[in-house]
């Protein structure tokens, strides 16, 4: 687990299948960018390294590693930040429970999540973990706001080469159901504030005051939202909606995103598996609780809890027995929407089922239509619109399809996506008010037990940042733009407030249209239907939600997406792989050997990162390297060399063959630099030469268990073997 100190490009080792991918294609990226006096270095931000670096006390002094997390954080906030970001694990409990398990098992002396802390060494230690949990990587690296759209040379081939998607009729069953009161966005409250303040949330109850959060410092200009959703309301709804569901004879499927929101999301997660399973916890509920039952952590989590007690196995099997069929994640091994809170994530589970013609799998291994369960309605109408749509229209072309672009306000922990310190399960029926430090009541809500109370904020300056992108890229490419912002919601209102002055001083109100989440899937909709183009430009959820959702129906894959941050103070963070961390692949790769992630996403990332750095550094070999690799992309797509799912088939070890050889061959052909045309023309040519040995290496890896040491910490001799199983790829490589 060592870095590389301050390397020219920060390449971030990760988890699940990118990091597999990592070792494979980072030699190849460090021998190729040492000809320009580039080098990339590593960062560990994977869930095992995060854990690792919040416990040193814990550890060996050999066993001990930096913050490297910390380390970037400091770093993308300086003008010399190059940051390549792959997608890392927005770590569940149980996936958090699971890495521990793993370095406790190769002798890390990590202390257990407590799940219940008791002591105050226990609420310390969770506290620490806590830190780890959900979306703990993003919003320290997200220094900047995100532009997000399909590379010129993926939406040409995605064109070209149309994927399959499935149809639509108008008479799907298939629905969106959300809340239509009591949740976060029927109770929501803004404010702007007008000078710096600093602020607490304190809760009243009958037996007095309790301080929730104190200290919390805001810049003047900061847009700062409270809201709570209420449990009641909350139960009331998921009952109702799975007696409609299983009168409908349709699968009953909730779509939450318990990664990001990590202290919310997991607690609805929790309602939904107690309300699916009432008659089970009206009578065995004290039962369940004592052999440490938590619904949060999923009915995965609950059933190994009690498999040993046979009255409420025959309980929960009775239950099971009648309600509606269940969504599944995987039919043949049974597991459940309700499993694992981290299993069906919004973002990827609803364009998935839209791409499918309304379909997702039920348990019987049959698809089946579906009622999508989300229920806080602040974004469900983007889906729920998206849905009607296609059963008025039918399902979308690819093949004629223009694109949608995406703007995203994230930078500084923006909105909902930086809410986490400051969201509470309530206790106690009572008050909750957030007080500034002048005596001032900035937002005030009566709340009841168990009520989830939360609040979340935007600054000035990510905010005019986020407009200005905006303007730029409109500038750019003259395509329809579109602000998704609800004047009627009081978080948005505040936002427009800030938006239409920006447009009319810099004289390009014309350009612009703001339209509410559901008006504006509709016409984003409609444009890329008649092959036009369109830019959404969102806040953070809608910038995670809509970076799936139109690629998915484009692209077929999120994960090919041009992903640029550009850094408030003048760095460049450049994503990978929007689809996630593919944990399937990972179990694809144990049991077979093959890899099928497509590090597509990081080439076009690469590319990115060098030209940047080009720019940046006046390093016109770097810029030289960065077309090489874009000429590499096409190749890869152009000719096919992505991997496949398959065993037998070329994988992601075969794709990155291909990608070393195009891009040496493009170094070899180009004129700019004769220097580096000599030192790669040998490189080409030895790659084509040896063609048929490479792949017939590559090839006969496949088909076996492959060994890797770990899940979350892999050995790092053991996955090179796996990774870079081709003798004759390594020798020329170096």
């Amino acid at each position: 687990m060592a870095t590389t100190s301050n390397p020219d490009i920060v390449y971030t080792k990760v988890d699940e299948a990118p990091e597999l991918a990592s070792a494979s294609l980072l030699p190849i990226i460090q021998r190729f960018a040492a000809a320009a006096g580039v080098s990339v270095g590593t960062k560990d931000i994977s869930l095992a390294g995060r854990i690792l670096a919040t416990f040193p006390e814990h550890l060996s002094a050999d066993q001990r590693i930096p913050d490297d997390l910390a380390e970037l954080g400091e770093l993308v906030k300086t003008p010399d930040a190059n940051v390549i970001k792959l997608p890392n694990i927005s770590a569940s409990v149980p996936q958090l429970v699971a890495a521990i398990r793993e370095l406790q098992d190769k002798g890390f002396s990590v202390p257990d999540y407590p799940e219940s802390p008791e002591t105050d060494d226990e609420k310390q230690v969770r506290a620490r973990y806590d830190t780890i949990k959900g979306s703990a990587v993003n919003p320290v690296l997200r220094e900047g706001n995100s532009d997000r759209r399909a590379a010129k040379a993926v939406k040409a081939f995605a064109q070209a080469n149309p994927h399959r998607m499935g149809d639509w009729s108008a008479d799907s069953k298939t629905r969106v159901a959300s809340m239509s009161g009591g949740d976060f966005r029927s109770n929501e409250t803004s404010a702007t504030l007008d000078r710096e303040a600093t602020a607490k949330i304190v809760l009243e109850t009958a037996a007095g005051e309790t301080v929730l959060k104190d200290g919390i410092t805001y810049p003047a200009g900061t847009v700062v939202d409270a809201t709570y959703m209420s449990a009641q309301a909350l139960d009331a709804f998921l009952a109702d909606e799975i007696e409609k569901t299983k009168a409908e004879g349709v699968l009953f499927s909730l779509h939450m995103k318990a990664t990001m929101m990590k202290v919310s999301d997991p607690i609805i997660f929790g309602h939904a598996v107690r309300a699916f399973l009432a008659p089970v916890f009206a009578q065995f509920g004290d039962e369940m609780a004592a052999l440490g039952v938590n619904p949060n952590q999923g009915l995965g989590a609950l059933l190994d809890k009690v498999s040993g007690n046979a009255d409420i196995m025959a309980a929960i099997d009775a239950c099971m027995a009648d309600r509606p069929p269940m969504y599944m994640v995987d039919s043949d091994r049974g597991i459940t929407n309700l499993h694992v809170p981290s299993d069906v994530i919004i973002d990827a589970s609803m364009p998935a089922l839209i791409r499918a013609g309304g379909k997702g799998w039920g348990p019987d291994g049959k698809e089946g239509d579906a009622v999508c369960v989300i229920p806080d309605d602040s974004y469900a109408p983007v889906y729920d619109e998206t849905i009607k749509f296609f059963k008025a229209n039918g399902k979308l072309d690819p093949a004629t399809a223009g694109t949608v672009q995406n703007l995203g306000l994230m930078a500084q922990k923006a909105e909902e996506y930086g809410s986490h310190p400051t969201t509470f399960e309530i206790p106690e029926d009572g008050t909750v008010r957030m007080v500034l430090d002048d005596g001032t009541v900035l937002h005030t809500h009566q709340v009841e037990k168990g009520d989830i109370w939360r609040s979340a904020s935007a600054r000035r300056a990510p905010i005019e940042d986020w407009v200005n992108l905006a303007i730029e890229r409109q500038k750019a490419t003259g395509y329809r733009a579109i602000f998704w912002l609800d004047e009627s919601r009081a978080h948005d209102a505040e936002l427009i407030a800030y938006v239409k002055p920006i447009l009319e001083a810099k004289g390009v109100a014309d350009k612009f249209e703001i339209m509410a989440p559901r008006a504006a899937s509709r016409a984003s909709l409609e444009t890329i239907t008649k092959g036009e183009n369109t830019i959404a430009i969102t806040g953070n959820v809608l910038r995670d939600y809509l970076t799936d959702l139109f690629p998915i129906l484009e692209l077929a894959t999120s994960a090919k997406m041009l992903s640029i941050v550009k850094l408030m103070n003048g760095g460049g963070l450049f994503e990978t792989g929007a689809g996630g961390s593919a944990p399937k692949h990972v179990q694809q790769l144990h049991a077979e050997n093959h890899l099928r992630w497509d590090s597509l996403g990081e080439f076009c990332a690469l590319g990115e990162s060098f030209k940047f750095l080009a720019d940046a550094r006046g390093n016109a070999r770097a810029k030289v390297l960065g077309e090489a690799v874009e000429t590499a992309t096409q190749g890869i797509l152009d000719n096919g060399r992505s991997p496949s799912r398959k065993v037998g088939e070329p994988d992601n070890r075969d794709s990155h063959y291909w990608f070393a050889r195009y891009w040496a061959e493009a170094l070899a052909a180009q004129t700019d630099d004769s220097a580096l045309a000599e030192e790669f023309a040998p490189i080409a040519a030895a790659l084509a030469e040896n063609e048929a040995k490479i792949t017939g290496e590559l090839a006969a890896a496949q088909g076996s268990p492959a060994d890797t040491g770990g899940y979350y910490t892999a050995d790092p001799a053991k996955l090179a073997a796996v990774m870079r199983p081709s003798e004759t790829l390594n020798g020329i490589i170096g």
